[in-house]
């Protein structure tokens, strides 16, 4: 049953419907290409990290408390015992009043609680040195299981893998490392009017730059894109590529299928695959309003602005929240953090609709000011002059000059 068009779903709504499918499978991957990969399973230390207790710089180690009160008007003398070198363990102890020279990284001796800096240090001879300042307990040192304790989770199923969880995976042997696949995502260009990319386009056409932006956002949020070519405004051939893309890929983007000059080939489209049903047929924002939603074969596929301004802005609202979810992410829905700005100028909106305005950050006497990209939401040129959005809401008529705004950096 197709809905009427522009009986808009809430954007909440739009998300919670998301969750309502398979996430991708896991696979092993080496550890050198794990980087922006999401963790399938947790990591649970298999040891203590570091095992063992160390020095985080070069000097001598010491019990704390032969050094109380030391200064250099008044130096505290410490008798060296042993020395420790890197990558072995010391076959002594450390007593009261002694001492033992120690590199960056080297196990402490036994009963040793710090380590006294060489630069406040002075050595008197072969047997005797001379500390200038007073210690406490720990100072400069790492001690065993400081970082992680054996038995406790490291990372979490879910985790998007950067340096450095690659660096934790490594301190614990996980090479190759189990991450979920990387999602493929369908794109189909629609149009009678777009033509291929190498052609000079005739009077009343356009290149195809929806393929290569909407690809672009597909890998650089984790996904690897699949490129259908450009389909006619005609119902059996985006049938038959939509097909096709339901098969061989996780999700799919229809570009320029939502408009209302193919809005009714598009949904027939959608509504004629097999076990299909429509979700949502718009969405209460701006651009991006005449947005639609399907399921085939238990895969989502997006209906999304042919303007390509239009299609970013909803591409990053909705559609990178479902590939979030798609390729592991523990907290799709949940933004990133925000950049504040100052609002440069006043901005209106209409009521009863979310709209995002697209700003240029600019830092003036250390302060961060958000300034307006001014321009029709079919233009590329203002997302490329464009830092990122803020988000007006709902039931906001607008943002007044100098107001402090949240920025979602695109």
């Amino acid at each position: 049953m197709i809905k009427d068009f522009f009986k808009v779903t809430p954007l909440e709504d739009v998300l919670k419907l998301i969750s309502g499918t398979d996430r991708v499978e896991m696979e092993p991957v080496d550890l050198f290409c794990a980087q922006g990969r999401v963790l399938a399973v947790d990591v649970i230390a298999d040891m203590d990290l570091p095992p063992f207790s160390r020095s985080t710089m070069d000097g001598y180690a010491v019990k704390a408390a032969s050094t109380f009160g030391a200064s250099e008007s008044n130096p505290a003398y410490l008798t060296i015992k042993g020395a420790v070198s890197m990558a072995e363990k010391p076959d002594f102890s450390i007593g009261s009043g002694e001492a033992a020279p120690i590199p960056t990284g080297g196990m402490l001796p036994e009963n040793a609680d710090s380590v006294i800096m060489i630069e406040h240090t002075d050595s008197i001879d072969d047997e005797t040195v001379e500390a200038f300042k007073s210690m406490a307990p720990g100072q400069n040192i790492i001690e065993k299981g400081e970082d992680f304790r054996k038995g406790t989770v490291v990372l979490e199923k879910g985790t998007l893998i950067r340096p450095q969880e690659a660096g934790a995976l490594a301190a614990f042997g996980h090479n190759p490392v189990q991450v979920y696949r990387k999602p493929v995502i369908g794109i189909i260009s629609t149009g009678d009017e777009v033509v291929p990319v190498n052609e000079i386009p005739p009077c009343g056409y356009i290149r195809d730059m929806n393929t290569f932006t909407l690809s672009g956002l597909v890998k650089k949020y984790g996904g690897t894109p699949k490129s259908y070519g450009i389909i006619r405004d005609q119902r059996e051939l985006l049938f038959e590529a939509c097909e096709k893309a339901c098969q061989e890929t996780d999700m799919v983007l229809i570009s320029g299928g939502s408009s209302v000059g193919t809005r009714d080939l598009t949904i027939e489209t959608l509504s004629a695959l097999k076990n299909s049903s429509i979700l949502v047929h718009g969405i209460p924002i701006s651009p991006g309003k005449p947005t639609i939603l399907a399921k085939a074969e238990n895969k989502f596929i997006w209906g999304i602005p042919g303007h390509v301004t239009s299609a970013m802005i909803v591409f990053n609202t909705v559609v990178r929240p479902c590939l979030d979810y798609l390729r592991g992410i523990s907290n799709p829905f949940q933004k990133g953090p925000p950049l504040k700005a100052i609002l440069t100028r006043n901005i209106s909106s209409a009521q009863g609709r979310i709209d995002y305005t697209r700003v240029k950050l600019v830092r003036r006497d250390n302060i961060t000011y958000a300034e307006p990209v001014l321009g029709k939401s079919g233009l590329i040129s203002t997302m490329i002059r464009a830092d990122g959005v803020i988000e007006v809401g709902m039931n906001e008529e607008g943002l007044l000059q100098g107001t402090e705004v949240q920025v979602i950096l695109v």
